[in-house]
């Protein structure tokens, strides 16, 4: 599976471009998620090479940088590695506060 398409690509922000923008209505252009667990990354911005910033759902849930060479290298048990969510904002994207899951007081 490819991660990061042509078309996500375009519609990445830049780094930084969303910096006056409040948390919960920052728009999630794609998906990353944990098959084998529960970690999950929203990518909100890109530099256009390798480095995102998005919301990570891990051990907690906060706005964060994340690699993309870094999700392409992480290897779970029997194979499995990090997938895009497919489905993820179709037909439109969606801004922080749509997202479902795991409450916070300052994303939602």
């Amino acid at each position: 599976m490819e991660m990061l398409t042509k078309d996500i690509r375009a519609k990445l922000p830049s780094l930084g471009a969303t910096e006056k923008i409040p948390s919960a209505k920052k728009v999630c252009v794609v998906k990353y998620f944990q098959p084998w667990g529960s970690w999950t990354w929203y990518a909100v911005e890109f530099d256009g090479e390798d480095i995102f910033f998005g919301l990570v759902d891990g051990f907690e849930l906060e706005w964060g940088y994340f690699s993309l060479s870094e999700l392409q290298s992480i290897n779970g048990p029997i194979g499995l590695t990090i997938e895009r969510d497919l489905y993820f904002g179709m037909p439109k994207m969606k801004d922080i506060s749509a997202l479902k899951g795991r409450e916070s007081d300052w994303c939602y």
